[in-house]
């Protein structure tokens, strides 16, 4: 994907038109700023490019979406950049630490950033050294419906699936923050009274977007597959049973919301697909993959007992469950262009 961006002149100033509203860029521009912290409220960005450049030792945050970012020459700055339902692009930056959720995450020309990552489609580093990426641990109350608003959702995240454009043989540009990262640490709260009025917490229960494992190491070569379908409560219902079984101590490796064909539901569910595929015409499903071992038998309690009344589809067993993943991850990963 290419982006363009006019990088405004000093002083200069270009008004556009949006609808009747006119948009002066200089309220959706940080540029020039040194060991500042600055933001954006809910509200205040409503959907609008966003151009961050040349800031240094900066606290910059964006609570709320955006169309489109691009953070040029930025050094040593923590970022917040709240759903973009476009692009972000990074360019000749270094030493920063971002949190981010958007729908396309590149970067050129970069040096040690450390970012929390809520990407829909494949990251991709370019010309890019030292990265690291965990997975996207945040919440305030305005924050899921900017996620609606920038058109995401909050289970298609494959923060840890980087594709490197520019790869060295014998050398990782890129992995993975330690497991046990502390957000604060890497983006503390806001200090200035303005932005404190966002009620933000980073405690990962509270996370809009559920942690996953992504690409590490899985404790088990136990796996099993739910699927649950389109309706008013899938989404709590999906959070409810990751609650219910990362609290047992199994471990959440990846989700994901798609639509479904009735072809691709014979070729995922098989021979259970004729009871399923009435309900595919209501909208996308989310499928969970959880681990660890006894995880078939442990979802497999937990539908029964808590969504008696609701039609989910769980892994029968250890052996067809590595099956079920394998078949509903390649025809997620197909149709979302992975």
């Amino acid at each position: 994907c290419k982006c363009y961006f006019n990088k405004l002149s000093q002083g200069g100033r270009v008004e556009s038109a949006v609808g009747n509203i006119i948009i002066d860029p200089k309220d959706y521009t940080f540029s020039g700023l040194k060991g500042e912290t600055v933001g954006r409220l809910p509200g205040k960005v409503a959907g609008q490019q966003f151009v961050i450049q040349d800031c240094e030792n900066c606290s910059i945050y964006i609570f709320d979406h955006s169309a489109t970012i691009t953070i040029d020459d930025c050094i040593n700055c923590q970022i917040f950049l709240g759903p973009i339902k476009g692009s972000v692009f990074f360019r000749d930056c270094k030493d920063c630490k971002c949190i981010v959720a958007c729908q396309q995450f590149r970067t050129r020309d970069c040096r040690r950033l450390e970012v929390f990552l809520c990407c829909a489609t494949q990251p991709v580093i370019e010309s890019s050294t030292g990265m690291k990426f965990g997975c996207f641990q945040y919440y305030y109350p305005e924050l899921a419906l900017q996620f609606k608003d920038a058109g995401l959702s909050i289970f298609n995240n494959t923060w840890s699936n980087i594709h490197d454009f520019t790869p060295l043989s014998g050398e990782n540009n890129w992995g993975l923050l330690p497991e046990n990262a502390v957000v604060q640490d890497y983006v503390p709260l806001p200090s200035s009274e303005e932005l404190k009025a966002v009620r933000v917490s980073t405690d990962a229960m509270r996370s809009i977007i559920p942690i996953t494992r992504g690409r590490r190491q899985r404790s088990s070569d136990e796996s099993c597959l739910v699927v649950f379908f389109a309706g008013d409560y899938t989404t709590a219902n999906a959070r409810k049973l990751i609650d219910e079984m990362t609290g047992k101590g199994f471990q959440l490796v990846q989700t994901k919301e798609v639509s479904m064909k009735a072809e691709d539901a014979q070729r995922v569910f098989q021979q259970c697909a004729s009871e399923f595929i009435p309900l595919l015409e209501k909208g996308p499903v989310v499928a969970l993959e959880f681990n660890g071992d006894g995880a078939v038998e442990g979802c497999q309690s937990i539908v029964t007992d808590v969504f008696s009344g609701t039609k989910v589809f769980v892994s029968e067993s250890k052996a067809s469950a590595s099956q079920d993943v394998d078949n509903f991850y390649n025809f997620a990963d197909m149709q979302m262009g992975m």
